[in-house]
């Protein structure tokens, strides 16, 4: 491992120009770590912003193939942290050693999935028009088109994967994929950890030969507004809270010239139980569902935190095995003092408000969460109470009985925007209710039957997105090889000469591709 110096990465060198620093803190006894962090100044976040910029110029235009190679390398550096890095992060996050393995696993496996996508090709979106000069009345000029890289982005790391959503998580893959150089902005919580892999990225990049500036990394509070009203800065990558999600929106949004922002936010992954299933195994479900709901301390973005079922005797027998369940669930260290403080105020809450019952869970007390189940009222989520639709990022809950299907309809379409939506169900629940379906698809983007949303596998097919509040923008994803579309925008050329032409566009197709040739998909040389 690396020695950790605490400084700033800036267009290849580090850099520790200010006088404010930071410490990093034991997540499980808040006694201070033997690092300290240099905030990053005014002039440092400018200059790495500048050294993104000026490493795009060269980086876009590098093959799909060198950027494969420096994505693979980056993954094998990640793979080569050692017990003694594992056993840094597990201090700064309190999250167990196999937790930290197999999300540096995942980490590298993002990087080596997007270094497939860029050896595929079909990223670039290839679509060729030949000229028609004898078409009637007017010819047809030849069109081709293809896509880049927006520009630098600025990547925010996310408190509760430090490895998977965080430094070289799948923001900052996507982006490098798309040929768009990182101005990653490390999470306060997780700094030593951040450091160290930001070292593993630049031995990656010298390896392979990356131009300087490809990656930089800037520690500090305050830092990411001049960071996102950087005028080099063309995207942002972030996974937070709604709050901060929203702040950076709003500050894109005015600059002049206002850039994309995608931010995975809040959700609250309703899971929905039928009939059947509960008579069949209402107990085996409610065991399953108190393990997803206290997986992790709760710590997930698609924590189950909304249960919803028909009322009916099965559902009551549901409702005791799941209360026995929380009960028993040992509490857990989260990551940081303040996801704690803001889990318990979260807690506090529901516990005040007149129209929620506490089912089960311990008196919050000391350093730890401890798991909470709660009954709401179901006309609370009917008139939209803000409370309900509120996620609480922790260990905790709340079910919902329903009168009919009439009134689940009624529920679901109160429901904000949400990253998933679970089914529970045998197979004559499915049947029945697959008028739901239409409705869910409006409501999340990932629907599940029989299985819970805590997991998120990473590959072609998934979607980890979802409507406002989930996500800032429902059209993208922020895992999965999808994830790469949000940093990449369309470029067409008229009647431009083929040897000049960017090699997918080229008549030869040197890069092998399958493009869209005049509205037919062709893997050929034309001719």
């Amino acid at each position: 491992m690396s020695t950790v110096t605490g400084q700033n990465f800036i267009g290849g060198s580090r850099s520790a120009a200010g006088t404010v620093t930071l410490e990093s803190l034991d997540a499980s006894t808040g006694v201070a770590l033997p690092f300290r962090f240099h905030q990053a100044t005014p002039e440092e976040v400018d200059r790495a912003a500048n050294a993104a910029d000026q490493a795009f110029v060269e980086f876009r235009q590098l093959s799909p193939e060198r950027r494969a190679e420096f994505l693979d390398a980056i993954a094998d550096e990640i793979d080569q942290l050692g017990d003694d890095f594992v056993a840094l992060v597990c201090r700064e996050t309190a999250l167990p050693a196999g937790r930290i393995q197999g999300e540096r696993g995942r980490t590298s496996g993002q990087m080596r999935l997007f270094a497939k996508v860029l050896r595929r090709g079909d990223f670039l979106g290839a679509r060729i028009d030949l000229a028609m000069p004898d078409r009637k009345p007017l010819p047809r000029v030849d069109l081709r088109q293809y896509r880049i890289g927006v520009g630098p982005v600025a990547v925010f790391g996310a408190s509760n994967f430090p490895l998977a959503f965080s430094t070289a998580g799948g923001d900052t893959a996507a982006a490098f994929a798309a040929g768009c150089p990182v101005v990653f902005k490390a999470h306060s919580g997780h700094m030593a950890t951040a450091d160290q892999v930001g070292c593993a990225i630049i031995r990656a990049a010298e390896k392979t030969g990356m131009p300087k500036g490809v990656f930089n990394m800037i520690f500090g509070a305050g830092v990411g507004e001049p960071l996102i009203k950087h005028p080099a800065i063309q995207a942002v990558g972030f996974t937070g809270s709604l709050h901060g999600g929203n702040a950076l929106s709003k500050m894109a949004a005015e600059r002049e010239q206002p850039i994309p922002v995608f931010a995975e936010m809040s959700s609250i992954n309703p899971v929905i139980l039928l009939p059947q299933a509960l008579a069949a195994r209402g107990d085996k479900v409610a065991g399953e569902l108190a393990a997803s709901v206290t997986m992790g301390g709760g710590q997930f973005c698609t924590n189950p935190g909304l249960v919803i079922g028909l009322r009916c005797p099965e559902l009551s027998a549901f409702i005791e095995h799941l209360t026995q369940q929380m009960t028993e669930q040992a509490p857990h260290t989260l990551l940081n003092a303040g996801g704690l403080r803001n889990y318990t105020k979260g807690v506090e809450h529901l516990l005040g408000h007149k129209g929620i019952t506490h089912l089960a869970g311990h008196t919050q007390s000391g350093a730890q969460a401890q798991p909470q189940l709660f009954k709401a009222d179901v006309s609370l989520l009917l008139n939209k109470d803000p409370l309900l639709q509120e996620e609480v990022f922790g260990p905790a809950t709340i079910i919902i009985e329903v009168e009919n299907d009439a009134q689940l309809k009624d529920a679901l379409l109160a429901l904000r925007g949400q990253l998933t939506a679970t089914l529970i169900g045998e197979p004559g629940d499915l049947e029945h209710y697959q008028w739901l379906v239409p409705i869910l698809e409006q409501k999340v983007g990932r629907i599940l039957v029989n299985g819970y949303p805590t997991g998120v596998e990473v590959c072609d097919a998934m979607v980890h997105g979802g409507p406002y509040p989930a996500t800032s923008d429902a059209r993208g994803t922020s895992v999965g090889s999808l994830a790469i579309d949000r940093f990449l925008r369309p470029v067409c050329y008229q009647n431009y000469p083929d040897a000049l032409l960017p090699a997918a566009l080229q008549n030869r197709n040197p890069l092998g591709l399958q493009r869209l040739v005049n509205g037919e998909w062709s893997s050929k040389a034309i001719a």
